[in-house]
């Protein structure tokens, strides 16, 4: 399963795994949109296992929709691939009444990744990849302000976003060690993709100019799903394929233990 798989790097993932035979299930919350990337993938590689399921990862309640459109059609789940990401100009709330740069780019892989926690953990051994962003650096968590009220910038916000999903990577992957599910992030590097499409135009001019193409940001995604070379590292964060460090800050294990009893009161999880 791959989120945010009808374009970009989560579309150029699903291309380069259906390359190597996977069953894709590819979700996205612009029907028309899965639609042709869906078509594109099976002409492009052959492979008809090309599924699709509609979402928007702003809901907690479409998320807990999907999973039990999943649990109705598939036995087992392999990989799980949380990319899809968002980057908004100005502070927005969704539907749950949560900042959206928070509750897409962390929320709903903490909250998508647990309730599909049983059928990894039956279809083990299983990988769970989140793809962050080089620019949690920059970050530090507020847990005061985890919703942005105080202060809002749209790559601060983002940025914040992305350290509490490393957070959770390491995280999920001290709590998982025995249960055969690896649990790891990324840096794709830095990406042309419509991420940005809420920026100013020179912001997009200059994405589109200098930044690399989807399928080169794809491939630490593609090869943390699919080499025997990673099968058992766990909590580790990859860049071009290679461990890497990331921020003090994202091993702060209180703080991650703290952000993970905040994230199940804010999804309404019944987990420990």
């Amino acid at each position: 399963m791959i989120t945010g798989a009808n374009s970009g790097i989560g579309k150029a993932t699903a291309m380069g795994l259906a390359k190597m035979g996977a069953t894709i299930v590819m979700v996205g919350r612009d029907k028309n949109r899965c639609e042709e990337a869906q078509k594109e993938i099976i002409e492009k590689t052959g492979n008809k296992n090309i599924d699709i399921l509609i979402c928007d990862l702003s809901s907690q309640q479409e998320i807990h929709n999907l999973v039990d459109k999943f649990n109705q059609k598939y036995q087992n789940l392999h990989i799980l691939i949380n990319n899809a990401g968002i980057v908004l100009k100005k502070r927005t709330l969704n539907i749950d009444g949560l900042e959206l740069n928070f509750a897409v780019n962390y929320l709903a892989p903490f909250l998508l990744t647990n309730l599909l926690l049983n059928v990894l953990k039956k279809s083990a051994p299983s990988r769970v990849i989140n793809v962050s962003s080089g620019v949690h650096k920059r970050a530090s968590l507020d847990f005061d302000d985890l919703q942005s009220k105080k202060k809002y910038s749209s790559f601060g916000t983002y940025g914040k976003s992305k350290l509490a999903l490393l957070l959770f990577t390491y995280e999920l992957s001290r709590r998982l060690k025995d249960f055969g599910i690896t649990v790891n992030a990324l840096h794709p590097g830095v990406v042309k993709t419509n991420l940005g499409r809420d920026q100013p135009a020179f912001s997009r001019w200059f994405q589109n100019t200098f930044f690399k193409s989807p399928e080169r940001g794809a491939e630490t995604s593609i090869y943390l799903a699919s080499s025997p070379k990673v099968e058992g590292i766990t909590g580790k964060y990859f860049i071009n394929k290679t461990p890497a460090k990331s921020s003090e800050e994202s091993y702060n294990e209180v703080n991650a233990k703290k952000l993970w009893e905040i994230s199940i009161k804010l999804t309404k999880l019944d987990i420990n």
